[in-house]
């Protein structure tokens, strides 16, 4: 890749924050409304090797709020689709992509394949959501989870803090719960919004997947992805500092 694609963030971040950008890896796990332009970001602010993880294909209700939803690719793999992309804005980053739902012992074997500097959490599911976050915590990887953006219109409510600073956001109170159930209580990076979800942007969901469907609008997910690599970026600068 030529200097042109780092001039800019080189400008913003000096010569030694863009290489430790490019040194880095970080796995992504949900490549929905939320991960997908989370990982985007990263790809595009110049992240050295990124592991993209989701099992499912585009939807027709990805439409309206998934960076890779197009007519053109629905019923297609989301994390090839986005490998590809990666690949196409910059082809010096190294892109695995993995195309399944982690459970159970896979999970570590993702957790442990490779020396991450940092994991994103964009499940949407809250069994195989808080084993991500304990696993990845009981490894002491830095985590940075996206809590729930659906049934939110207020970008001025969105917020960045450590899960036990949570408040307001329902799967946010089910994820403490259950971790606390585990013996964790800090130490993640969470972004959630403190606005308030109507009931009438419920319905419920018999799905194995999830209780319940909650209306989304097509700025949100992207804002809350946006918080996130803005927060990994800031995780992996401060370790620049920290090594220096």
């Amino acid at each position: 890749m030529t200097s042109a694609f780092y001039s800019r963030t080189q400008l913003l971040l000096q010569p030694q924050g863009v290489d430790r950008l490019r040194r880095a890896h970080v796995l992504v796990v949900g490549l929905g409304g939320v991960g997908g332009y989370a990982a985007e970001q990263l790809c595009r602010a110049g992240v050295g090797a990124l592991t993209i993880v989701d099992g499912d294909t585009v939807g027709e209700t990805n439409l309206n709020r998934q960076l890779i939803a197009l007519r053109s690719t629905i019923g297609q793999s989301k994390a090839a689709l986005f490998r590809d992309r990666f690949l196409d804005i910059n082809p010096d980053c190294h892109v695995e992509a993995l195309q399944e739902f982690l459970r159970d012992d896979r999970m570590l074997q993702v957790l442990q394949a490779h020396p991450y500097d940092c994991v994103v959490d964009c499940i949407d599911t809250l069994s195989p959501k808080v084993f991500l976050l304990y696993h990845a915590h009981s490894l002491g990887l830095p985590v940075v989870s996206s809590m729930g953006s659906g049934g939110k219109l207020d970008p001025a409510q969105v917020r960045t803090a450590d899960i036990s600073k949570s408040n307001t956001c329902r799967l946010a109170a089910m994820v403490r719960k259950r971790l606390h159930r585990m013996g964790v209580t800090q130490g993640i990076r969470v972004v959630f919004s403190t606005e308030p979800v109507p009931p009438e942007a419920m319905t419920e969901d018999p799905s194995d997947n999830h209780l319940t469907t909650v209306g989304t609008i097509s700025y949100m997910p992207p804002l809350f992805g946006c918080h996130i690599a803005a927060e990994v970026i800031r995780i992996l600068l401060d370790n620049t500092d920290n090594q220096q």
